[in-house]
């Protein structure tokens, strides 16, 4: 006689319905944007903007390091002294500034995507201790991050910068430490109401590990606001990069960052305005988008403000 046994699947207690909610909220995302005309207007920018700065490359027409110093300082097509090959004009050392621009957004965009990536991660986990195991942890946690939000990120960045370099990874990295104190906080606020409800009570009294229960149970929950964060986070990062360039301390010539292009062109504005007006132009435009795209996705988010 063959012994058949029934496994019981184990309860997933409130996972299915947290990942079925985020599908319908992506889905009223999708609805919500075709009728707000700002939003749409917003989303088509950012996405013209990323797609520029994933095909600069194969976008620009010129290296953008390359110099030509017979035709420095010319002014956009339609200005007179201009080049019919130089769009945007080119800068006091003769460089392309159409391709010195695309190539700019390209870095800029990257760094503060990196740098958003690296304080979701720093922060998360941390936010995900802190609010899951208390105690001690979480005042040493919470100790860490309040130290972190009350020093000036700049002098940060220059103490930083001082002792490791201006390097590529070494702005990621300073980046990413800018903002997971914002991480850190918000996931411990959301762990900490979670933490306590009746599906994670029930989830603890059949055996379900804390690793499990975290993973599976909380952060489903927990991933709008993160979103949200996320987003305007990028834009505060792109922001922050732009300024660190533009004092100096930041992306070093000759490679180019909107930030930079504009504290190196700050000189000629009174002779050629175009320098500084192009790349200006460029970090208001993404950051506007990203900053509207971001309050737009909290208030989808956010049932109170939804429902009005």
């Amino acid at each position: 006689m063959t012994d058949t046994t029934s496994v019981k699947p184990e309860v997933d207690f409130g996972a299915e319905e947290a990942r079925a909610g985020f599908a319908e909220r992506l889905a009223a995302i999708g609805r919500g944007i075709g009728r707000n005309p700002v939003m749409a207007v917003a989303s088509l920018t950012g996405i013209l903007l990323l797609a520029l700065a994933v095909f600069a490359p194969w976008l620009a027409p010129f290296d953008p390091g390359a110099q030509k110093l017979l035709a420095r300082l010319r002014p956009p097509s339609g200005f007179e002294r201009s080049l019919a090959d130089h769009w945007l004009g080119t800068d006091q050392l003769g460089r392309d500034l159409l391709s010195r621009c695309l190539y700019g957004l390209r870095l800029t965009l990257g760094m503060a995507l990196a740098g958003a990536v690296v304080g979701l991660l720093i922060g998360a986990t941390l936010g995900l201790v802190s609010g899951f195991v208390g105690g001690l942890t979480d005042a040493v946690i919470m100790g860490m991050a309040d130290i972190q939000l009350s020093i000036p990120f700049t002098l940060v960045a220059l103490v930083v910068f001082a002792m490791l370099g201006g390097d590529l990874l070494v702005l990621v990295g300073c980046f990413g430490l800018a903002y997971w104190a914002h991480f850190t906080r918000l996931i411990r606020a959301q762990v900490m109401a979670l933490r306590t409800l009746p599906y994670i009570e029930a989830a603890r009294a059949i055996g379900t590990t804390n690793l499990r229960i975290v993973l599976k149970h909380m952060l489903p929950n927990i991933v709008s606001p993160v979103i949200v964060m996320f987003t305007l986070n990028i834009s505060n990062l792109i922001l922050l990069e732009s300024s660190l360039s533009f004092i100096g301390i930041g992306v070093q010539p000759p490679t180019a960052s909107l930030g930079s292009m504009v504290g190196h062109g700050r000189d000629y504005m009174a002779t050629a305005p175009w320098i500084v007006a192009a790349p200006a132009l460029l970090i208001a435009l993404v950051s506007l988008a990203i900053m509207l795209i971001g309050d737009w996705l909290r208030d989808r988010f956010d049932v109170v403000l939804r429902d009005r």
